[in-house]
């Protein structure tokens, strides 16, 4: 049998590897173990599950493989964080990024090569679409972090200990990959991740919310990134499909699903001129007030294909402010791995696009003279001079 009609284990839930087991006659118990060797331990080699039967090994070998991506390029950041350029079964390159901070360690992962959506102020949706990844290929980005920071040999105990889907791509736009790799993320068996410690950040695809409930009690992160839908639709398509209101009530409807007391995370990209008003910090603080959440402020970082600037930083501390008086729990990423390319927005990886866009994107930055949004036109910002 040829390696490529092999199930590959690396991306089978233990549900799935339970019905595996099943059909070669074997006991359930089967899954929990070879998810330990896997995961837990970093075992590729079948041959090396030493719990595990000759036979059944043997079995394992001509049906199934554990078949990693592929690290091609490493960068190191000054700060301490990593970004690393993976390629998948498609022949694009994506990105994942490891950030370190005090008691924790958090590992940015890509779910798509580019991104279906077309973000104004985000660089993978400049690359345009080529694939989703597969199960295998999303937890093979946790696999390779664990293994390069040290994790399976010993060095480091656990060194990613939060997992956040806002690499490239939008998550639920690849759904049922997302899902099962989620589930093997947080399986005791497999990576043992806390269900507050894994963020599924979508930018608003609301059927996929409705859907999510039945599927994981994983974390959630809204990119919103404006307080009304009018600027929200020139930054984010998706919005002209999905408007706010139908956003927020999905949302409510999911945290209303989960066992614990979690709010979401608003996710707001802070673009000079465009959306970092104080006005949009009073329309934003009373759009969400049906909605506890916390707010995660992101100054924009540039990229070659935008004409966007990064706020001042009187600008964040006062959009900042004005939140907080209105009661909101409000935090400002600070940026990090900016030096190798890898701060949020600016993940790009090498992109094989279907769509053209990429190239579109290219023609129209090379021709235009002035910026891409009209700041004239944006009504908060005489608002803000009364």
């Amino acid at each position: 049998m040829v390696s490529a009609e092999k199930s590959n284990l690396l991306g089978l839930s233990r549900a799935k590897l339970k019905t595996l087991f099943a059909d070669l006659g074997e006991k359930p118990f089967r899954a929990d173990q070879v998810m330990k060797w896997i995961h837990q331990r970093g075992t590729t080699d079948i041959d090396a599950m030493t719990d595990i039967s000759k036979n059944l090994r043997q079995l394992l070998k001509e049906q199934t493989e554990i078949r990693l991506p592929t690290i091609v390029e490493d960068y190191a950041s000054a700060d301490g964080s990593h970004k690393w350029i993976v390629e998948v079964a498609s022949g694009s390159k994506v990105e994942m990024v490891f950030i370190p901070e005090s008691g924790r360690g958090t590992l940015c992962i890509s779910s798509q090569a580019g991104c279906s959506l077309d973000c104004s102020f985000c660089a993978t949706g400049k690359q345009g679409f080529n694939s989703n990844l597969t199960v295998a290929e999303i937890v093979g980005q946790l696999w390779w972090a664990n293994a390069k920071l040290g994790a399976y040999s010993g060095e480091m105990g656990r060194p990613v200990s939060n997992v956040v889907m806002m690499g490239m791509g939008e998550p639920l736009m690849n759904f049922d990959n997302v899902m099962d790799a989620v589930d093997i993320m947080m399986d005791d068996c497999a990576f043992g991740l806390s269900k507050r410690k894994v963020t599924i950040s979508t930018s608003g695809v609301v059927p996929a919310i409705d859907k999510m409930k039945d599927y994981t009690d994983a974390s959630i992160a809204i990119s919103l990134h404006a307080p009304n839908d009018e600027l929200r639709s020139q930054i984010m398509p998706i919005n002209k499909k999905y408007p706010i209101a139908e956003l927020i009530r999905s949302v409510k409807e999911y945290m209303a699903s989960l066992p614990d007391r979690r709010v979401p995370v608003i996710e707001y990209t802070l673009i000079k001129g465009v959306n970092d008003h104080r006005q949009h910090a009073r329309d934003l603080a009373i759009l969400l007030k049906s909605l506890p959440c916390k707010i995660n402020l992101i100054p924009f970082n540039p990229f070659s294909l935008s004409d966007y600037e990064r706020p001042s930083g009187s600008s964040v501390a006062n959009f900042r402010q004005i939140l907080q008086e209105a009661g909101y729990t409000v935090t400002v990423r600070t940026t990090r791995a900016d030096d190798i390319g890898a701060a949020c927005g600016q993940l790009v990886g090498d992109v094989v696009d279907q769509t053209q866009r990429s190239e579109r994107h290219k023609k129209r930055a090379e021709s235009r003279s002035g910026k891409v949004f009209d700041k004239t036109d944006n009504l908060a910002v005489m608002a803000d001079r009364v």
